[in-house]
């Protein structure tokens, strides 16, 4: 089990990004949280085998069809916790 923290930039907020992440995730078999941030990107924090976050992160670059990803900073950690699921923090 792995931990990578992402932050997103680019035209991520009322695109359904979120949900997207949050749908992808769920199929991938993905743990964390998926918020909005104030200075209008979107920080992910996930859990799972290398490999599924690897095409998480794929996911994270492409975004819902009405986003516009511009970049996707991404940290491998240590696991900060252990998550049940995968929820979008409002």
């Amino acid at each position: 089990m792995q931990e990578i923290e992402c932050n997103i930039v680019g035209k991520v907020q009322m695109v359904m990004f979120r949900d997207f992440i949050s749908r992808n995730a769920r199929t991938l078999g993905i743990r964390g949280t998926v918020e909005n941030l104030y200075d209008g990107s979107v920080k992910v924090i996930a859990q799972g085998s290398e490999d599924n976050l690897n095409k998480f992160i794929e996911y994270l670059h492409k975004g819902p069809f009405l986003a516009r990803v511009i970049r996707v900073n991404i940290e491998w950690r240590e696991l900060t916790g252990d998550f049940n699921c995968f929820t979008i923090q409002y």
